[in-house]
């Protein structure tokens, strides 16, 4: 979680994009208006509704064919006649009728709206005079405007869910605030974050980015109290120099995926109107600003499990401990690749070890026990106190006779301020306690040998990046990377509606 401002509102709440934008009304709002509601099942008007209509707070239909109740709210034919407070407009229209529904919700004093519907600056031309016209409505009324050409956006911790996508009631609240410019690989993130054990304090797909945008949203769940890490997915974009900005100025730590190593730009300009412009600078700004990259879903959401969860590491240097020779290899192979280092044990805990487990099988870095056993706790503490030291990584096969060192691990970071992870296999039904036992006592738990340690490498590359205040403090952002046209203003979502179709059934994968 970000600073809290001194006149006891959250300073990061309000933006001025082309007016005072507030985006508590968009992720925090007092009740929600569905503008194209429908009683069919598969059009986007019914799915958003039910997916809204799970919120704890007034939620109407708006329709002005429409007669009756729809999920226990009766129809209201225009956002106008609704008698209640709103502050969000979910807008299930097609596309060249959104400039009258916006005009309509800053009529009625809505000060947030989603747009569903795709055929804006992603489509040419005609497109990008539809995206103006709405852009020009919402400064006007001072509307904070998420899309168009989004699937929407979730806070699963207020039942705040607002997208067309089914199983979004699924979702779990969790501390990632994951923030993508793809409404298909957000809710990609956010399902995985399900599978994981993990969940999300909130989901947003950016899409057009029409005037709520990656550098609004950073700052705002910089200040949310749900929120101890961020995820980006960034395909291209045009206002980077604030992205940058707001990234370093952020006290939440922040993890990027940008996606365009190869040459996909094409693909991503027909599909979704979006440029992917220089990975290397979009790395190397990213770098500058503090932001550590990874090149994969899983890393990262592991890489946010990992920063939002521990104690800021102090340097790279990784003490491995595992109770396999095997996996133990791979790990320290991955992490070096990672980024991570793998120093000498001091001579006071290689002894302390040795003490702990006689004849241990090997008792430097990595420490090797050759299988968990009673003590494996007692050594996994020697590491951890070890001042060559940053961060720990503890491996083990699981075994039902000995389960996991629970009891050990519990406090332990914060008792030596390091981050504590923790991976292991086995059955998945015989580890679901001992996995939620972790979780309950703030450990970091990852699948694989591979995946834990590309978490430690980005604690690692995090901890390179903010040490000796490395971090840019100025404007000298790397060339090409800000304001250069890397990407298109219209680079959008991949799970949209399809164009002045916006009250058809979509998928979010296509």
């Amino acid at each position: 979680m970000g600073l809290v401002s001194t006149t006891g509102e959250n300073a990061l709440t309000v933006f001025g994009i082309g007016g005072n934008v507030t985006l508590r009304q968009l992720f925090d709002p007092s009740g929600i208006a569905v503008v194209g509601a429908s009683a069919t099942e598969g059009k986007i008007g019914y799915e958003a509704m039910a997916n809204a209509a799970e919120f704890d707070g007034p939620v109407y239909p708006v329709n002005p064919s429409a007669t009756g109740e729809l999920f226990g709210s009766t129809f209201v034919p225009s956002v106008t006649e609704i008698d209640g407070d709103v502050d969000l407009a979910l807008c299930c229209v097609p596309g060249p009728a959104t400039p009258d529904v916006l005009e309509e919700c800053g009529e009625a004093g809505i000060g947030a709206a989603v747009i569903y519907a795709s055929g804006f600056a992603e489509a040419g031309e005609e497109g990008e005079e539809l995206q103006a016209a709405i852009v020009e409505i919402a400064e006007e009324y001072d509307i904070s405007l998420l899309g168009p050409n989004t699937s929407g956006f979730l806070v699963p911790g207020t039942d705040l869910r607002c997208t067309f996508a089914s199983g979004a009631e699924e979702i779990p609240a969790g501390n990632t605030a994951v923030i993508a410019q793809s409404g298909g690989v957000a809710h990609v993130l956010a399902f995985q974050s399900r599978r994981q054990g993990r969940g999300i304090s909130a989901m947003v797909g950016l899409g057009n980015r029409a005037n709520v945008g990656f550098a609004e949203t950073v700052e705002y769940f910089d200040g949310d109290d749900r929120t101890d890490a961020i995820a980006l997915h960034v395909e291209g974009t045009d206002d980077g120099r604030r992205l940058l900005e707001a990234c370093r100025e952020s006290d939440t730590p922040v993890i990027a995926y940008k996606v365009g190593q190869s040459d996909v730009g094409d693909f991503a300009e027909s599909h979704t109107g979006a440029l992917t412009g220089d990975h290397e600078l979009y790395t190397a700004g990213f770098a500058q600003y503090g932001v550590p990259t990874v090149d994969a879903t899983d890393d990262l959401l592991d890489a946010a499990a990992a920063l939002g969860n521990s104690p800021t590491p102090d340097g790279p240097n990784v003490g491995v401990v595992t109770a396999q020779a095997g996996p133990g290899i791979i790990i320290t192979d991955r992490i070096q690749r990672a980024g991570g280092r793998l120093p000498e044990l001091t001579e006071a805990t290689q002894e302390r070890v040795d003490e702990i487990l006689p004849g241990i099988t090997y008792a430097d870095n990595p420490v090797d026990t050759g299988r968990p056993m009673p003590a494996f706790g007692d050594v996994v503490t020697a590491v951890a106190e070890d001042d060559r030291i940053d961060i720990v990584l503890v491996y083990e096969l699981f075994e039902a006779a000995l389960g996991l060192p629970v009891e050990e691990l519990d406090g332990l970071a914060e008792r030596v301020d390091k981050p504590v992870l923790f991976a292991t296999e086995g059955i998945e039904e015989d580890l679901a306690d001992e996995r939620e036992a972790l979780k309950d006592v703030g450990v970091p738990f990852f699948e694989t040998p591979e995946r834990a340690a590309e978490a430690a490498g980005a604690l690692a590359r995090y901890a390179q990046l903010h040490g000796d205040d490395r971090v840019a403090d100025g404007g000298s952002t790397p060339a090409g990377v800000v304001t250069d046209g890397n990407a298109s203003a219209g680079a959008a979502a991949d799970g949209h509606a399809p164009a002045g179709a916006a009250d058809e059934e979509v998928s979010t994968d296509e």
